[in-house]
C-alpha cells in the first residue's frame, strides 16, 4: 500500500472525502459502488467495486463464444478495464484500461456500430491494432456497468445485423446475471 500524505478528517455524519487527485487517477467517479475492507491493524481500505468483475468466468466464456461465431475478437468490459477478451487480438486487450471513447460510448448508454469510415474508428483501449466493429453498454438496475464489443479486422468493415443483435444479447444477458 502507497501512502499519499493527504490526511482527511470524518465529519459529523461518518464522512470523509476522497480527494479529487486520488478519485482521478483510480477513475473514482460519483455514484460509483466501493467495497470496504478493514483489517487487523486498524486499516480501511477502499477498493472499486465492479459487479461486472464478479461474473469474470461468465464473461470469459461468453467472449469466447462471440469471438468463435464470428471469428472476431471479443471483449467484455467493466467501466473501467477489459474483464475478458477471446480471438486473435485478445492480447492486445487483457486487463487494459478502456479508452476514453469506449467509455463515452457507455456513458451515452447507446450502442456503437462502426460506420466503416477509416478516419472515424474507435479503439477499445490505447495500443490496440484493432478498431471497434461493434459495442454494446451493460445496463444493470438502471446503471452502466460496462459493455461487450468485437472488434474489426479492417477500419472500413461495418457489423452486419447478427453481430449487432450478438452483442446486444451478450450485453443483456451479462446485465441480467447481475440483477440476480
Amino acid at each position: 500500500m502507497k501512502a499519499t500524505g493527504i490526511v482527511r478528517r470524518i465529519d459529523e455524519l461518518g464522512r470523509v472525502v476522497i480527494p479529487k487527485e486520488i478519485r482521478r487517477t483510480q477513475r473514482i467517479r460519483r455514484g460509483d459502488p466501493l467495497e470496504i475492507f478493514t483489517t487487523g491493524d486498524g486499516e480501511v481500505i477502499f477498493k472499486k467495486y465492479s459487479p461486472v468483475g464478479e461474473l469474470h468466468g461468465v464473461a470469459v466464456q461468453y467472449a469466447e463464444v462471440l469471438s468463435r461465431s464470428f471469428a472476431l475478437t471479443a471483449f467484455v468490459a467493466d467501466r473501467d478495464r477489459i474483464l475478458a477478451a477471446a480471438g486473435s487480438g485478445r492480447r492486445d486487450l487483457a486487463d487494459r484500461s478502456v479508452s476514453q471513447p469506449l467509455e463515452k460510448v457507455m456513458e451515452s448508454r447507446k450502442p456503437y456500430l462502426s460506420e466503416g469510415d477509416p478516419e472515424r474508428v474507435l479503439l477499445p483501449c490505447e495500443g490496440s491494432l484493432r478498431p471497434l466493429l461493434c459495442a454494446w453498454p451493460i445496463i444493470a438496475a438502471g446503471d452502466v456497468t460496462g459493455a461487450v464489443g468485437l472488434l474489426a479486422e479492417d477500419r472500413t468493415q461495418q457489423p452486419d445485423p447478427a453481430q449487432q443483435k450478438a452483442v446486444a444479447v451478450a450485453a443483456a444477458f451479462l446485465a441480467k446475471q447481475m440483477e440476480e
